[in-house]
């Protein structure tokens, strides 16, 4: 029982750490911009990117220098 207990409790502090994942994006005029959470370490990498919008997909995505 103690072990099951245990076992719980390291599981529980894991998932925890873990965060959660996110996406999210904004479309104006001819250009995109994706914000994404990975949720590694409580969200600390987080990342905008700019994009332009072609009948495809997104194109020529470049990496924002400023904090989202």
């Amino acid at each position: 029982m103690k072990k099951l207990i245990g076992t719980f409790g390291i599981l529980g502090i894991l998932s925890a750490m873990s965060g959660c994942a996110y996406g999210g994006v904004a479309v104006a005029g001819d250009k995109a911009i994706v914000l994404r959470n990975d949720g590694l370490l409580f969200g600390a990498l987080r990342k905008a990117f700019v994009c332009k919008i072609a009948d495809d997909g997104l194109h020529d995505c470049v990496a924002s220098a400023e904090k989202p």
